[in-house]
């Protein structure tokens, strides 16, 4: 464990993001089983697990794309187990997809600014000249200088690499200026380059903010991340800093099929 995170384990931040008993039914078939989750101010909580072990799952419901069957949901101390998406986004909680969801059609700088027009009412302006934008520059270039896209400021989204435009969709999703940053797989298909600047990133990101990410990569997990739920057939399985849920035998079970070293 790095330093920066023993660091920031000595205090104790409040619970900002906090699930009771959730629980989802399909049918005759229980994706989720009374989960209970708390995600702290920041600090970088990892939900990690086998395929099929309901991690999408948790994460639609805790960003209300899907209701519970049970249990209860706060965030920042507010219940909202039944609020909509959108109102939940606005409250705070806000989800990268594992899927890059960018325009490709507008560059760099333009994708930032229309995620800037959302958090500062302009969007819903139509009146207003297109030159409006213009003051959303400087708020747009900082924060296309801080995940390291300065020099693909003016180029098309459609002509970055794929690596490149999920760095730009952190880019976009930090223009809504989150309390509870949802990120499902940031690293997934990058290159080494690519995930040291979104690892680096979301570590500065929790400085200021709680980080909830699903990633498949345990290194980064092993580095990045204060608290580690490990789920399977949509339950708990354990929980704690990375080197307790490793050493734990029923972890090693199952993502390997095997408890021996």
């Amino acid at each position: 464990m790095n330093a920066s995170v023993e660091q920031m384990e000595r205090s104790e931040p409040r619970v900002v993001l906090s699930a009771r008993g959730l629980r989802r039914d399909f049918g005759g078939f229980t994706a989720v089983r009374d989960v209970d989750l708390d995600v702290h101010d920041r600090r970088v909580h990892a939900l990690i697990g086998p395929n099929g072990a309901g991690k999408t799952t948790v994460f639609n419901l805790l960003t209300k794309f899907l209701q519970p069957t049970a249990g209860k949901i706060t965030l920042l101390g507010e219940d909202i187990t039944r609020t909509v998406p959108d109102k939940v986004a606005r409250k705070g909680l806000v989800r990268s997809f594992q899927i890059s969801a960018v325009f490709p059609q507008l560059s760099v700088l333009d994708n930032v600014r229309v995620a800037l027009q959302r958090k500062s009412g302009l969007a819903h302006q139509f009146w207003r000249p297109l030159s409006a934008l213009n003051q959303l520059n400087s708020h747009a270039e900082n924060l296309i200088a801080t995940v390291g896209l300065t020099r693909e400021r003016d180029v098309l989204a459609a002509d970055l690499s794929y690596g490149r435009k999920r760095v730009l969709e952190m880019a976009t999703t930090l223009a809504l200026d989150p309390k509870v940053l949802l990120l499902d797989e940031p690293l997934a298909g990058m290159g080494q380059e690519d995930i040291g600047t979104i690892a680096n990133l979301i570590r500065e990101v929790a400085a200021t903010r709680a980080v909830l990410m699903v990633e498949h990569n345990l290194s980064v997990v092993a580095d990045l991340c204060h608290h580690v739920t490990v789920l399977q057939r949509g339950e708990i399985l354990a929980e704690g800093n990375y080197d307790t849920v490793s050493r734990d035998p029923r972890v090693r079970t199952a993502y390997m099929g095997t408890e021996e070293d």
